[in-house]
């Protein structure tokens, strides 16, 4: 990257704005009768936020390195991608929101996706993207299904319709969650090609 101050500027404002959204849905979660916060982990929109916040903060604050690092940075960028566009495909006004509920949806959803996917593309951090990378950032959706639908077998409690084993079976469950896992390498793959392509030498790279 040319400067390394827009890109800590960039993704100091994008820590603060997924924190806040985190913030808002838990607020907004505690005062919803019969609600649970226990509940929100279980939603990949809540981990990846997470993940945007822990990731983003560390560039902002001038400490991103090592090859943990790159393989959190990459399960960031392709969590909030797919939180951003399933939701658009598949979950936008499924539920009737207000308040502070329908701010967190909006920041969580939208907000967040959008800040932290165009930080990336327009002013980095370059380089850091490998293979090795990308396949240890399946570590990420997989842990979320392992905890996702054990938990939602004996609490009855499932985050979003296309893994409600108890209403659609576990073959479809299956199915949907394939879908969403080749979606999710070929981000990742996507994102590396790109990272590569704006590092070759005598490319223009922005930000």
């Amino acid at each position: 990257m040319r400067s390394e101050m827009p890109t800590r500027a960039w993704f100091a404002v994008t820590t603060l704005v997924a924190l806040t959204g985190l913030v808002a849905q838990v607020v907004a979660t505690v005062n919803t009768p019969g609600a649970r916060v226990a509940n929100l982990l279980s939603f990949f929109t809540i981990d990846s936020n997470l993940l945007v916040a822990l990731t983003a903060a560390l560039v902002a604050l001038g400490v991103a390195r090592g090859r943990l690092f790159t393989v959190l940075w990459l399960d960031a960028l392709v969590g909030i991608t797919v939180t951003g566009i399933v939701y658009q495909v598949a979950l936008a006004g499924l539920y009737e929101l207000h308040g502070l509920s329908l701010f967190a949806d909006t920041v969580l959803h939208k907000v967040t996706p959008i800040l932290f996917v165009l930080g990336w593309l327009l002013v980095g951090p370059r380089g850091a993207l490998t293979w090795p990378a990308v396949r240890w950032s399946l570590v990420y959706p997989l842990a979320w299904l392992a905890f996702t639908l054990p938990r939602g077998a004996l609490t009855g409690f499932y985050p979003y319709p296309f893994v409600d084993a108890g209403a659609l079976g576990y073959g479809r469950v299956t199915l949907n969650c394939v879908f969403i896992g080749l979606f999710f390498i070929a981000l990742a793959a996507g994102a590396l090609l790109y990272d590569r392509r704006l590092t070759r030498p005598g490319t223009a790279q922005p930000g």
